[in-house]
């Protein structure tokens, strides 16, 4: 058993025994240090055009010192998890400061400097430490439309996403981490392009580390930036067999507390929240205490809810000592066990097991099977296409089937359009999409676009087994 097998063996023995600790704030700890535009340019970086300051991330190349300081601080607070310097190391993230080109070296040293300080922190006995690899959401969704007067517009896309991801991951594995953490997720799309890139690296690499997946509430509606609920985003995700879900950053405890629930409910794996300390006021501070989220979090722990607590923004090792000293009498919430069903998803989740009875599909959104929607669409109207679905919704339909494939279409382009315009449309966008098509490039090509969790219609054994199995997996990924 390689070294990274055995960490991931003690973490899911110390999650059955215990509740763990992670660390809080980067970026608050960054700030104390009163830190100068000279100390992220070192003199590696001294004559690089455009201010670096604010790029936390460059801080792990340029003052190592302060980020193995901060990490320390950190263990020295109780946490059993350290998370990695890198939520902005991908290159989408880095090319605001024109660094792109060293995003991949970023999460290696990042990933070492963090093992480095585990691997020479005093040992103790049955209290093993762990280094995530974290992996961010970058500056972009590949959900939402930047331009309010297209909604089909994207300014990043499901392969750009998925490439800079898997980047990041293999610098986080070379370097050593016990598990990666998808962390401060606002659009699920994205989500699902580090998921598909790291089970690449995994296919590629012959080994794999345990997942967690943390999304964040920014208001206190109880849904995330691209629309989901807490259920909905759990079956959008399930399919990574992450070894945590969970929530950070956004709202405070009291405020979001209810989509927590929900989300540990929904789950059938261990649950964290590491949680922001409140919202920043006028000033810029934080003030939500040590005190406040310790007494918060022992609640819900005590109700059953609670795998791993930590803080994210604001948060101080003052946080996560209290947080620690809070939890340690507290029993970890037992894994739930859910009946076997479908569970699928648009902005909110739709399942079906034994008992149902029939699921109504909406098949008018087919080139195939509706003349008028034909027609709209090979004459360009794809505005009142969306009518088209829009009334299958509203009249029952529970799923959405889309089929492009015509003769005289792009049908690929034609799936890509229609799809993310129905991503705008929360009245068709909250019921799980059927993706139709004989070819499978039509298939690749919808599924890089849906958040949520969706059917595929179909794949073939014509071609012969290995092809199916192929495609059946890049289903799953």
């Amino acid at each position: 058993m390689n070294a990274i097998s055995q960490a991931s063996s003690k973490l899911e023995e110390a999650l059955r025994e215990r509740l763990l600790i992670v660390d809080g704030a980067m970026g608050t700890m960054i700030q104390g240090e009163g830190l100068e535009e000279s100390d992220y340019r070192g003199e590696r970086f001294k004559d690089h055009a455009g201010d670096l300051k604010g790029n936390n991330d460059l801080l792990t190349l340029t003052r190592p010192d302060v980020i193995a300081g901060i990490h320390r601080a950190y263990l020295d607070a109780g946490a059993d998890i350290i998370t990695t310097n890198t939520f902005n190391s991908t290159s989408i993230a880095q090319d605001d400061y024109k660094l792109g080109h060293i995003a991949a070296e970023l999460n290696l040293a990042a990933a070492r400097l963090a093992k480095g300080v585990v691997s020479d922190y005093p040992p103790h006995p049955g209290d093993p430490k762990f280094v995530a690899g974290v992996l961010g959401p970058t500056p972009r969704t590949a959900s939402i439309s930047p331009d309010v007067n297209d909604p089909g517009a994207r300014n990043i896309d499901f392969e750009r996403l998925s490439h800079d991801y898997a980047d990041a991951t293999r610098g986080l594995l070379d370097g050593g981490v016990d598990l990666l953490l998808i962390e401060t997720i606002f659009d699920t799309l994205n989500a699902k392009a580090a998921i598909y890139a790291i089970e690449t690296v995994f296919a590629e690499i012959g080994r794999r580390v345990p997942l967690m997946i943390s999304v964040t509430f920014p208001d206190i509606s109880g849904r995330i930036l691209s629309g989901q609920n807490p259920t909905a985003f759990w079956h959008s995700v399930a399919h990574a067999r992450p070894l945590v879900i969970g929530s950070n950053c956004g709202r405070r405890f009291a405020e979001v507390r209810p989509f927590l629930e929900e989300l540990s409910q929904a789950g059938d794996c261990y649950f964290s929240a590491h949680l922001n300390a409140g919202l920043p006021n006028a000033f810029g501070d934080y003030d939500e205490t040590p005190e406040v989220m310790a007494q918060e979090f022992r609640e819900f722990a005590e109700r059953g809810f609670l795998n791993i607590a930590g803080g994210c923004c604001g948060t101080t090792p003052a946080h996560i000592s209290a947080i620690h000293d809070a939890l340690e009498h507290c029993h970890p919430r037992p894994l739930p066990v859910h009946e076997p069903a479908c569970r699928l998803s648009g902005l909110e989740p739709y399942s079906f097991g034994e008992d149902s009875l029939f699921v109504n599909v909406g098949e008018r959104c087919n080139v195939t099977g509706s003349a008028r929607f034909k027609k709209l669409i090979l004459a360009g109207d794809y505005e009142t296409a969306l009518e088209v679905a829009r009334v299958q919704v509203e009249d029952g339909a529970q799923i959405i089937d889309i089929n492009m494939d015509e003769g005289m279409l792009d049908a690929e382009h034609a799936m890509v359009t229609f799809l993310n315009l129905i991503a705008s449309e929360p009245e068709i966008s909250r019921v799980p999409i059927m993706v139709d098509s004989s070819r499978w490039q039509v298939i690749e090509a919808g599924l890089r676009c849906i958040q949520g969790k969706a059917i595929v219609n179909s794949i073939s054994l014509k071609a012969g087994e290995k092809e199916f199995l192929t495609q059946a997996e890049l289903c799953q990924r």
